[in-house]
């Protein structure tokens, strides 16, 4: 079957997702918090950024490739962690690591993921990044970057924006809840969607497991988005940082800065690159675009940024990349291409993101990614 045929588009691959995942593993995965308002400020400002066409180039080849912290890749783009990324499709960090290192490109574990640092770590590429929720205990910490660093972890992201659990209305009203209790409401959805029942029926319901060796059983009393997790870690501070960049002799990356001053502050402190996020609009419906942001943070550091928050296609990675980030992470999209195709979804929707970006540096007549115009601010739709 011709892929590109049915499912040229990440929108196409996020409609069979939603057809194929449980619905309150889609809340999960698709929702935002309060309102939404975030999420969907995030699309429509990424809408608003335009790029002139430019004619009369020739033929030619766009090149994709890029250097980032020191290392060249063949893309501009990897994969952003997702929590409990198991639950979207079974086995979904052994197939995101694997289709990584095909990729050659940069998968990022979530410490909240389903499977631990030694499960993946036969699967790693060269690119292998640990993000980390903070916890607060010092030998915990001690204990999960030498297990990271074991594994083959070459990078630390440090997760700043997850002082507190969002409340993250839609997934409550799901009936989700962490660890996954299989409710008769929710073992109703799941005997709609058999591809995923089987599969988790091979594996098992799927818990954070690199989090087992330090968890205590008595989670009472915690929130229904909150989880084990979070009776481990803490709201981290700027001591925090500093503690972690002594103690961790890899790249030290910071994931959610939205402020100028922070992104100045942190070069300070020897971090290596900042990641501009709002968290999907996960977090707080109250946050400006990402994307619209980025500019600002741009100016005010030198450090190698990554951005992600509502990219869609090889056109926001363009737009992203014009904008002042060095590296683009995507962590919904790759979910959907998981829940829509299996794990030929990856490789399908690395494909699409590719061949789009070539498709519309060849209309701004743009050979190479160092060579992006300015933007230009386009008329609301």
């Amino acid at each position: 079957m011709d892929l590109h045929a049915k499912y040229p588009a990440l929108s196409d691959l996020r409609r069979r997702a939603q057809k194929r995942i449980p619905p309150f593993v889609w809340e999960y995965l698709d929702s935002g918090t309060g309102d939404e308002a975030s999420k969907a400020r995030n699309r429509s400002a990424l809408d608003r950024i335009g790029m002139m066409p430019s004619i009369l180039h020739g033929e030619f080849t766009p090149d994709l490739s890029t250097r980032f912290l020191g290392r060249n890749l063949p893309l501009p783009f990897g994969i952003a962690p997702i929590g409990m990324s198991g639950l979207m499709w079974p086995d979904a960090e052994g197939h995101l690591a694997r289709a990584s290192a095909r990729a050659n490109i940069p998968y990022c574990l979530s410490t909240v993921a389903t499977q631990s640092p030694e499960d993946t770590a036969p699967h790693l590429g060269t690119h292998a990044w640990f993000q980390m929720y903070p916890p607060r205990d010092p030998e915990i910490r001690r204990d999960m970057l030498a297990r990271a660093k074991a594994a083959g972890f070459s990078a630390l992201i440090l997760t700043v924006d997850v002082p507190v659990a969002s409340r993250r209305e839609r997934q409550v009203r799901s009936g989700l809840t962490n660890p996954p209790r299989l409710t008769p409401r929710l073992l109703a959805q799941v005997a709609t969607r058999p591809a995923w029942a089987a599969g988790m029926a091979r594996r098992g319901m799927p818990h954070m497991r690199g989090l087992d060796k330090y968890a205590n059983a008595a989670t009472n009393g915690l929130s229904p988005t909150a989880h084990v997790g979070y009776l481990l870690r803490t709201a981290p501070d700027w001591d925090y940082v500093g503690w972690l960049r002594d103690e961790w002799a890899g790249d030290l990356l910071i994931k959610g800065v939205m402020r100028p001053d922070d992104a100045t502050r942190l070069a300070g402190l020897g971090v290596d690159a900042i990641w501009v996020s709002n968290h999907a609009g996960r977090q707080f419906a109250g946050a400006p675009a990402a994307i619209e942001v980025l500019p600002d943070v741009r100016a005010a550091t030198q450090l190698p940024i990554i951005f992600d928050s509502g990219i869609e296609g090889g056109l926001d990675i363009l737009r992203a990349l014009a904008l002042g980030a060095d590296f683009v992470m995507l962590g919904r999209a790759f979910h959907y291409a998981l829940g829509a195709l299996g794990p030929q979804g990856i490789d399908h929707l690395i494909d699409i993101l590719a061949k789009d970006m070539i498709a519309n540096m060849g209309q701004i007549g743009v050979r190479d990614l160092r060579d992006l115009p300015a933007p230009i601010q386009l008329t609301p739709r």
